[in-house]
This record gives structure tokens, sequence and C-alpha cells, in this order.
């Protein structure tokens, strides 16, 4: 997932991610390193708050607008 590479573009922290998205920090480590996978309601949760679609997220393709 390019969660890390988004969350810096937006000059965030993790912290200050998982406050916005009300998660715990390590949720978002965790995510970003791998270790755990977003389920189907954190990926819409992510995709909705940086407006990129969930394939873009997956790193499925590299064009991040979302189809609406």
């Amino acid at each position: 997932m390019r969660l890390k590479e988004i969350r810096e573009k937006h000059g965030l922290s993790q912290l200050k991610l998982a406050l916005e998205l009300n998660v715990n920090q390590n949720t978002i480590s965790r995510y970003e390193t791998g270790e755990r996978q977003a389920g189907y309601k954190e990926l819409i949760l992510l995709a909705d708050y940086f407006d990129v679609s969930i394939d873009y997220l997956l790193e499925r393709t590299d064009n991040p607008n979302v189809n609406r």
C-alpha cells in the first residue's frame, strides 16, 4: 500500500492521520509497514480522506483519480 507516500505528501504525521481518522497510531504504522492489511471499510476511509482511488492506494494503478 502506498499510504506512507500519500501521508507524507500531505505533510501528515502518523499520529495526526490517526487522530483525523479516529484510529490508533499503531494501526497506521502497521498499514505502512505491511504488518497489517486494511480492511474494506478502512480502505474506503483512507481513499475518501485523501481523495484517491482504492486501486491507487493498493498500487494497482498510478492514476490517483477516483472514477465517480
